[in-house]
């Protein structure tokens, strides 16, 4: 399955992150990447819908699609031609053309990404390769009880205080499956945790709200059932697949490694003490200031849902393009 952070630009980030897939895995994007591009005013009408954008987007892409990703690690017989590399890198080499070649032949095959502030990855070009099936890889898929077992998640706070960007990317995009689902009503959250995380972002981006209450809860494997109107769901990390609820609730597909967090981790207790601790000397968990969704896949998703035609989540589209950061405040 893509990751949802697979693209993202990590703004401030000291060198490359890292390789955004485990060794032996792939994925495959679905979108168009790379030239010729297109201005938005110049797609004729009806077009843009058939391409499955529903939001003016900076440009449309009308290259191939079907990029495979690959680990760094896995491409052999492929090196980086310094001739195709592009001028705008910064600290490594990225870019939407491919850079690496064949060792053999020279011919492009690749697009090779490592520069600062993005996941390390290798794209292969659809145009100059092709996918064989060679049997199972290492990895055999889990059920979701194998994944409750051997995936614990991943804490929101990195080592020097900051949000992770995988909760960046991965709650900026349920934020936006979750306003769509709304209908521009308001939003009630009963679990504290979901809430402490997306209730100041829905806050702040949120409609005036009109119509009847929608209830956000979380649900999944090892979870008791819970009844809500809108429903956050955990995507399998190798299939995509998501956990089934059943209509009319509406679910919203959150990255594996964050649900999983939200649902089962507690702060730690101090045992065996008379004297509580004081709050910092347990693990920080939470970083002190409030989670900002990664802009750029915020806005990404929210153009593919055609509910952003709706005027008020069109104006929440609309101001946060007028941002050119990478993490928009709204």
């Amino acid at each position: 399955m893509l990751p949802v952070h697979a693209n993202q630009k990590a703004g401030g980030a000291q060198g490359s992150l890292d390789p955004v897939l485990e060794p032996g895995t792939f994925a495959v994007d679905p979108l168009p990447l790379g030239p010729p591009r297109r201005r938005w005013d110049e797609l004729g009408a009806g077009e843009a819908e058939a391409l499955g954008w529903y939001a003016p987007r900076p440009g449309i892409s009308g290259g191939p699609a079907g990029h495979v990703l690959l680990a760094p690690g896995d491409v052999h017989g492929a090196v980086i031609d310094l001739a195709l590399v592009l001028d705008s890198r910064c600290c490594g080499v990225a870019g939407d053309v491919p850079n690496m070649v064949c060792a053999a032949c020279r011919a492009p095959v690749a697009i090779r990404i490592d520069d600062c502030g993005l996941w390390q990855a290798v794209w292969l070009d659809p145009v100059a390769t092709r996918v064989i099936e060679d049997g199972p890889g290492p990895y055999p898929v889990l059920g979701w009880t194998d994944l409750l077992a051997q995936r614990p998640g991943l804490a929101p706070s990195e080592p020097y205080g900051g949000w992770h960007p995988i909760w960046t990317a991965a709650v900026a995009s349920a934020l936006a499956h979750v306003l769509a689902a709304s209908g521009g009503a308001p939003i009630l959250i009963p679990d504290h945790r979901v809430a402490a995380i997306f209730r100041p972002v829905l806050d702040r981006l949120g409609p005036a709200g009109t119509g009847p209450e929608r209830t956000l809860v979380l649900a999944g494997p090892g979870l008791l059932a819970v009844e809500g109107d809108v429903v956050l769901v955990p995507e399998h990390p190798q299939t995509g697949e998501l956990w089934p609820v059943a209509p009319p609730a509406t679910p919203i597909p959150l990255a594996w490694e964050v649900w999983r967090h939200l649902a089962f981790y507690r702060d730690p207790k101090p045992v065996g003490r008379s004297v509580p601790m004081l709050p910092e000397a347990l693990p920080e968990q939470i970083p002190g200031y409030r989670l900002m969704p990664d802009g750029q896949i915020f806005l990404g998703v929210l153009s593919r849902l055609p509910e952003v035609r709706q005027p008020w989540l069109r104006a929440v589209y609309d101001r946060g393009r007028s941002y050119s950061y990478a993490y928009l405040a709204f």
